[in-house]
C-alpha cells in the first residue's frame, strides 16, 4: 500500500462504508485519486468528511476526489448547506470568478446542471444564474 493509500485510507474506507459505486482509488503523480457515484448527498458527504477530519480546509494537493452524485436532474431543488455564512454564487466556476450573488444558509435555489464535481450551475429564486460551491448544496 502507497504511503497515500496509508494517509488517506480513511476516506477510502469511508467511501467504501458510504456505499460509492465504482470506486476507484489510484495514485498517480504523487496524487491519490478518488472517484465514483454516490446514491445521495449523504454519501458524498460521508466521503468529504472524512477528508475534513484529517484536513479540515480541505486544500490538501495530494488527493483528487471526484465523487458525482447520481439521478441529480435539471430543476432538481437545492438546499444550502453552508456551516453559518452565505453561499457566495459565482459568474464562472471558480474561486477566482466574480461573486454575482449571495445566497443564505437554508435557503432552496435550483439545480441547472451539474457541471463539475465541484461546481453546479444553478438559478437563484430571483432567476439569477451562476456557479455554487456543490459541497455546500444538498438535494
Amino acid at each position: 500500500m502507497s504511503t497515500l493509500q496509508d494517509k488517506y485510507s480513511s476516506v477510502v474506507s469511508a467511501a467504501q462504508s458510504a456505499g460509492i459505486s465504482d470506486l476507484k482509488v489510484q495514485e498517480q503523480d504523487g496524487i491519490l485519486y478518488v472517484s465514483g457515484n454516490a446514491s445521495s448527498t449523504a454519501s458524498k458527504d460521508a466521503v468529504w468528511n472524512a477528508l475534513g477530519a484529517i484536513d479540515s480546509t480541505y486544500s490538501a494537493s495530494d488527493i483528487n476526489i471526484d465523487v458525482q452524485v447520481s439521478g441529480l436532474t435539471a430543476g432538481t431543488p437545492l438546499t444550502v448547506a453552508t456551516d453559518d455564512s452565505n453561499l457566495n454564487i459565482r459568474q464562472e466556476p471558480s474561486t477566482d470568478a466574480a461573486i454575482i450573488g449571495k445566497v443564505s444558509k437554508g435557503s432552496s435555489i435550483t439545480l441547472v446542471e451539474q457541471t463539475s464535481d465541484d461546481w453546479w450551475k444553478v438559478k437563484t429564486s430571483d432567476g439569477q444564474e451562476g456557479y455554487a460551491y456543490s459541497r455546500y448544496l444538498r438535494a
